[in-house]
């Protein structure tokens, strides 16, 4: 009851955005130097998210936080408030804001190249996708022809284990269950190996193999995007896409190609400031 009542409170404050949504600039550093800018629209079809992403680049809460997780292809990630004051090397992922943001995922918004997106914790705790209440992605991706993003379709559509097993270790939220099984594997402790796919691993199967039967299609937009432009069709219907950098895309190549460590997160502090676009 608390958390509803702390968002409602959110909620409360945030009808000044409702009309005429501003952008949002979105400067990254590494010490004292000016890596780029983006600027980021943000979608009135996800209001929820929309105006909890404005208070928060308001309040100046995203000032000073890292990009804590990059990886080259795939997309950049930031918002955790603990990377504010985290020491080189420390494993960033798990701060929040107290609340989470429910789920607005919309057929028309997919995780294109620059989609702006809500992180969030798996479906094995987390049923209904809700976002985390301030950690964002944003989206790099590559190319994917045509004729695979039909066949990912069926995968969406029949639930194959096999196939949902592989769609499911790949996600942002399954790294360190893959570290570990890469490990596993490495020194051969089988035993562990499948102890942890069974324990980890086969009840998110179950919960995506329960959805079995549900259509799923890439509209026509999404299938030029992707086999133009690229993206991580992989995600769709799975997180709220809330937003897009319409300009300065070139900063998150930048960022996902810069040296990182064994939890993805950069060497070299990236820094943001970010700030509404009036």
């Amino acid at each position: 009851m608390k958390k509803i009542l702390t968002f409602l409170a959110f909620l409360t404050s945030f009808s000044i955005f409702a009309q005429n949504t501003p952008m949002v600039s979105l400067k990254a550093f590494q010490g004292d130097s000016l890596l780029g800018e983006m600027k980021i629209k943000l979608y009135d079809e996800t209001p929820l998210h929309r105006d909890n992403f404005l208070k928060l680049v308001k309040s100046g809460f995203y000032d000073g936080t890292l990009f804590h997780r990059v990886i080259p292809g795939f997309m950049i990630q930031a918002g955790d408030p603990n990377s504010k004051t985290a020491p080189a090397g420390q494993q960033l992922g798990s701060g929040d804001v107290g609340y989470t943001i429910p789920a607005e995922i919309k057929p028309n918004l997919f995780h294109k190249k620059g989609a702006l997106a809500g992180a969030r914790q798996g479906d094995e705790v987390n049923p209904k996708k809700e976002s985390s209440g301030c950690q964002f992605y944003i989206v790099t991706g590559n190319i994917t022809p045509e004729n695979q993003l039909k066949a990912m379709e069926a995968q969406k559509g029949q639930g194959n284990p096999q196939q949902l097993f592989n769609q499911i270790i790949y996600r942002p939220e399954n790294k360190a269950i893959l570290d570990s099984l890469i490990q596993l594997q490495k020194t051969g402790n089988m035993d562990a190996f499948d102890k942890l796919i069974g324990e980890k691993i086969e009840p998110l199967i179950q919960i995506e193999m329960a959805k079995a039967g549900s259509s799923f299609k890439f509209s026509a937009e999404a299938i030029n995007a992707y086999s133009t432009i690229g993206g991580a069709p992989f995600l769709d219907n799975e997180y709220t896409v809330f937003g897009e950098v319409v300009e300065g895309l070139e900063l998150s190549e930048k960022v996902q190609n810069a040296a990182r460590d064994q939890s993805d997160r950069p060497k070299v502090n990236i820094r943001l400031e970010m700030k509404i676009i009036e």
